[in-house]
């Protein structure tokens, strides 16, 4: 049997209480996770899975629209800013993933 090293790693607490949830419905232990992940960089030299920032749908996305497109979206955002109709952005964003998954 191998030797086994202890790490001391320091994570988001959220993101960590979300991986263990995850991993308890698959009945996979934190360590063996972490050792599978380690043995993948090992084995593809890299990161095993692409990281990238994640793609804007095309409809707002401002590199795909012409001037007038960007202003008319601002001006619309703007209005709906001024009329109240506003949104916290962590929960924006969790909403979007969660339809985006």
């Amino acid at each position: 049997m191998d030797k086994s090293v202890t790490m001391n790693l320091r994570v988001n607490p959220q993101v960590k209480q979300q991986a263990e949830s995850v991993l308890k419905q698959l009945g996979v232990p934190m360590a063996t996770a972490i050792d599978a992940y380690l043995r993948q960089i090992s084995l593809t030299g890299g990161i095993p899975f692409p990281i990238a920032l994640p793609k804007a749908p095309s409809e707002i996305n401002a590199d795909n629209m012409t001037n007038e497109q960007l202003c008319a979206a601002i001006a619309a955002g703007y209005e709906e800013m001024e009329q109240g109709k506003v949104q916290d952005a962590g929960e924006a964003f969790m909403a979007f993933r969660e339809l985006h998954k």
